[in-house]
């Protein structure tokens, strides 16, 4: 009887275990199908998203002309658009220069008058050796076409040996497609710390595809600043030498009537020297030189507009010297800079499609003077 029972208790627990199984399987049955579960994400276009902060070059110079290295945010004045804006920070950061060396040829035929890519190479080698340490470097070559021949490096000593041995002359100038390379390999770069450096005439060869125009506009909305050692005044003042169409001198004695006539002189000589004034003619010499003077012209003011948008300096050299003693001062001036932040009170978001904010930068403090660029387009960082 004892074992009867027990038995039926047995199978009592074990039926009651079985239905509690039952039931909580069901309930996890039940739960597995209530429980919405997530729908693929669907494929989106990336969006747009502006980092909501403007980053100022800004080069400050004190009441005798030299750059001033106490410069503080009370000191500065920036409107965007004619509002005051709040400033956040003020300080150095580390310079990232990309030389644009123009070496084409002399495609106009004029003899010599044009660039000298032994003075460039020259020219661009004192700047590099004179900029700070930590400068991050890159060298762009306008020959044939735009050439990249040092990539982005600190290293100023392999960008010295990179202009010694691969920046070389070339027929044409493609200046124009430079400047749109340029302009992209800058994206990259932290902004408020770009720098262009270009060694031109700005005269194209014929054939480009690239207009300048719309290099420029390229080239400005890098946002970087661009400082320009011309070539044009340079050019001209070997131009004028050159000009004169009369020539006077000594003549060669193949060209002296006497001694080619006279038995009683050893070849090659003249009883006196002989001197004479010849007039040079040569319709298409003049019209090339004529064009390219013109284009020189054009050149000029749109570099200037280009080194004044984005706060650089445009230098006019008139000789070698002058050439070399400016990359000096620009090296000077890229390392005095200073990068001023603020977070437009207009948010970025906010900004039409090729909309253009003007800028204004004036000091707070008497006897100082700011410069920077006259203004930016706000462009979203994908």
């Amino acid at each position: 009887m004892w074992l009867l029972k027990r038995t039926t208790g047995l199978l009592v627990v074990a039926a009651f275990l079985t239905f509690a199984a039952t039931q909580s399987s069901s309930q996890q049955s039940s739960q597995r199908q209530t429980t919405p579960q997530p729908s693929p994400t669907p494929t989106e276009e990336p969006v747009k998203v502006f980092t909501e902060e403007v980053r100022l070059p800004v080069i400050a110079l004190d009441a005798y002309g030299h750059y001033d290295p106490t410069l503080e945010l009370d000191d500065i004045l920036v409107l965007e658009d004619g509002v005051i804006q709040q400033l956040r920070s003020v300080r150095h950061i580390p310079a990232n220069v990309l030389f644009l060396l123009d070496t084409g040829g002399d495609s106009t035929g004029l003899g010599g008058l044009s660039k000298s890519t032994n003075l460039t190479r020259e020219v661009a080698s004192r700047l590099v050796s004179r900029l700070q340490d930590g400068t991050s470097i890159a060298v762009m070559q306008s020959g044939n076409s735009a050439e990249m021949l040092q990539p982005w490096t600190t290293d100023k000593s392999a960008v010295l040996r990179t202009l010694k041995n691969k920046l070389l002359s070339t027929k044409r100038s493609r200046i124009s497609e430079a400047m749109v390379s340029a302009s992209m390999q800058l994206r990259e770069r932290p902004e408020g710390s770009r720098h262009v450096v270009m060694i031109t005439d700005g005269v194209d060869s014929p054939g480009g595809k690239v207009d300048r125009a719309e290099a420029m506009r390229k080239l400005i909305a890098a946002r970087a600043t661009v400082h320009v050692i011309s070539y044009t005044e340079f050019v001209k003042q070997k131009s004028d030498k050159n000009s004169s169409p009369v020539v006077a001198g000594q003549r060669p004695p193949s060209s002296d009537p006497i001694t080619a006539t006279d038995p009683t002189l050893p070849p090659g000589t003249t009883r006196s020297p002989s001197y004479g004034i010849g007039i040079r003619f040569d319709p298409a010499m003049t019209r090339r030189r004529k064009a390219y003077e013109a284009e020189l012209k054009k050149s000029e003011q749109a570099l200037q507009n280009v080194a004044d948008e984005t706060g650089g300096r445009m230098m006019l050299p008139l000789n070698s010297q002058e050439m070399l003693a400016e990359a000096t001062e620009i090296a000077r001036a890229i390392d005095a800079e200073y990068v001023v932040t603020y977070r437009p009170k207009r948010p970025l978001a906010e900004a039409q499609p090729g909309e253009y904010r003007r800028i204004e930068v004036a000091s707070r403090r008497p006897g100082l003077s700011l410069q920077s660029r006259r203004g930016y387009v706000p462009t979203p960082q994908n």
